[in-house]
């Protein structure tokens, strides 16, 4: 079988398996904890009610961010699961401007690593929210090409949540550097690269794209 041909069912099950660990970190709070895991080193700002809110709503949520932005670019679904697209792609948009970009902001002020790390998450939460947005006006306006544009860009920055992971996997083990280091690093990393790659795929495919077709991405 071709590259081009395994590609995809490579590039999903890549992705299944980081949106297994996602499940698992979330199962970690579930019902309701405040000393595991992640906030095992955030004891510092826990007892603030609006980081607990910020935090738990960003968290749970976030299991319906990533399938939901998922099914938006599966053309098979387009085709044969039109209202399927269009729900998921309104859970999508109002979970992230309304639920998850929101708190991601709040926990950016709060994050580990200094004033670059939480400009960093600070910036991604609000282009995030941003590209969400201008997706939703441009699906509103009928302009089908700018909708998809936006849409990858948003949803590159929701992938953040896996590759920073995937980021910090790579650089622990090529590199050894210490604990907040790397967290700055994987900060930028996490969501620069996807968007630069999500530009990269705009003008490869739809800088001159006119039809109201499914996208590209099969």
């Amino acid at each position: 079988m071709k590259l081009k041909q395994t590609l995809p069912f490579l590039c999903l099950a890549v992705y299944a398996y980081f949106c297994y660990l996602m499940v698992t970190i979330v199962l970690q709070y579930i019902p309701y904890h405040t000393d595991v895991a992640f906030l095992g080193i955030k004891q510092d700002v826990i007892g603030l009610l609006h980081y607990r809110i910020a935090f738990f709503t960003h968290v749970y949520t976030s299991l319906c961010v990533l399938p939901a932005g998922f099914i938006q670019f599966n053309a098979g679904i387009q085709k044969q699961h039109k209202r399927l697209h269009r729900y998921s792609g309104w859970i999508y948009v109002v979970f992230v401007i309304l639920l998850v970009a929101p708190s991601g902001f709040i926990m950016g002020l709060y994050a580990n690593g200094g004033f670059f790390s939480q400009l960093s998450f600070c910036l991604l939460s609000v282009l995030w929210f941003y590209s969400t947005v201008q997706a939703v006006f441009a699906i509103r306006r009928k302009n089908y090409v700018d909708h998809r544009k936006w849409m990858i860009r948003s949803f590159a920055l929701t992938l953040s949540a896996i590759t920073l992971r995937a980021w910090k996997y790579i650089i622990v083990y090529l590199f050894h550097p210490p604990p907040m280091d790397t967290y700055r690093m994987v900060a930028w990393l996490s969501w620069v690269v996807n968007l630069l790659i999500a530009e990269i795929i705009i003008i490869k495919y739809l800088q001159n794209e006119k039809s109201n077709k499914p996208p590209f991405i099969q």
